[in-house]
């Protein structure tokens, strides 16, 4: 396998090397002087106009979609909120929409969540069918990555975690699909592996994406994650650390293969999975109809105790695909690739917004605080 060798019992896996040519960052460049510049409130209302998105932010009394004049409300609190220039700075600078009308008949009435994975649903399917994002990807692989922000607000999960670094502060996890569209992002618990987040990000986005294959970085797998992918027909392909200690099995006896022996490191006994098979696609199931939160019931799998058959039946099965997986990735630089520009795409748009948020850290912490009180943002 190019670029795989085996030393002393241990994987090596060769860096990838760079295969885009410098000069197409020159390029990219050039193209981007190309583009008009226009105010960001016009480009707000003619994207409005394309897709109407707006009309899915119905006021949770009246029912009503927003009226002329509402809208331009809306587009306005959409961008202080959306912005971080905060409404009460949006309110100076608007003639004629005070902070009242966005707080209060805005903010407080029309963006609830259900509007908001509404709004962002017709916005990423808008943009799906467009022509210009297949040269980027067909809409089926995603990746998801959290983007841990530093604050000081008491009232959010805020809890150091070692992965994000020492410090209070919030993670969102956000959701990229191969095309550049967040379709999903939430607050999540910093005491948790990002994890046990993942499958709520694949199975409750509102969007038209058909995601078959999904990316994260090392905090984003588990052996049980591995097994329950599996089940619910996704292709889960994290990004590995520390390769060479990952522990690959099998069924049989490590005996039985005599060139791979040296790398394995247990056996399933596929017992435990035949006799709780019919649980884990009831579990499937149950996650898949949201009867039951995966991030909850993941997070729950994962601190019971080693006799809990479920919990181990579904570890079972997830070493099983993981070793598979394992495989796959060594033996296919192709694989490598793949997952390493779909973490790319994923990481390049939360580095955007964490350099925005550090601007306007004031502001970030009020929204954070919002967002956490509601529950998921997206």
């Amino acid at each position: 396998m190019d670029g795989v060798s085996v030393e002393n019992g241990k994987l090596h896996i060769e860096r990838l090397e760079k295969d885009v040519p410098d000069e197409s960052r020159d390029f990219s460049l050039s193209l981007y002087e190309l583009l008009p510049r226009i105010k960001l409130t016009d480009l707000l209302m003619e994207v409005a106009n394309w897709t109407n998105f707006h009309e899915q932010f119905i006021h949770a009394s009246s029912n009503r979609p927003p009226n002329e004049e509402e809208t331009s409300i809306l587009m306005a609190t959409l961008m202080a909120m959306g912005t971080n220039i905060g409404l009460t700075k949006m309110a100076e600078a608007t003639p004629g929409i005070s902070y009242r009308q966005m707080a209060n008949n805005t903010a407080q009435w029309r963006l609830y969540e259900d509007a908001m994975n509404k709004a962002q649903a017709v916005l990423v399917n808008f943009h799906h069918q467009l022509a210009l994002p297949s040269y980027w990807g067909d809409g089926t692989t995603s990746s998801s990555d959290g983007m841990r922000m530093q604050i000081s607000v008491s009232a959010l999960h805020a809890d150091a975690n070692p992965h994000y670094g020492t410090g209070k502060g919030a993670t969102i996890y956000r959701f990229v699909s191969d095309q550049f569209s967040t379709f999903y992002a939430k607050v999540i618990n910093t005491n948790a592996r990002d994890a046990v987040h993942v499958i709520d990000g694949l199975l409750h986005h509102e969007t038209d994406l058909t995601i078959e294959e999904h990316y994260t970085d090392t905090a984003g797998y588990t052996d049980q994650v591995f097994g329950l992918t599996h089940v619910l027909g996704f292709r889960f392909a994290p990004r590995l650390r520390d390769l060479a200690d990952s522990k690959l099995y099998t069924i049989g006896k490590p005996v039985d293969l005599p060139k791979l022996e040296k790398l394995l490191r247990g056996q399933i006994n596929i017992k435990t999975i035949r006799e709780n098979y019919d649980d884990v696609l009831r579990l499937a199931h149950s996650i898949r109809e949201g009867t039951v939160s995966a991030s909850l019931i993941m997070g729950k799998l994962g601190s019971y105790a080693r006799q809990n058959s479920l919990a181990t039946a579904l570890r079972k099965m997830g070493r099983i695909e993981k070793t598979i997986f394992i495989l796959d990735y060594l033996s296919s630089e192709a694989l490598r690739r793949r997952i390493h520009r779909g973490l790319n795409k994923g990481e390049a748009m939360n580095e955007l917004v964490r350099r925005f948020f550090s601007e306007n850290t004031e502001n970030c912490e009020n929204v954070l605080f919002k967002i956490s009180s509601s529950g998921p943002a997206h």
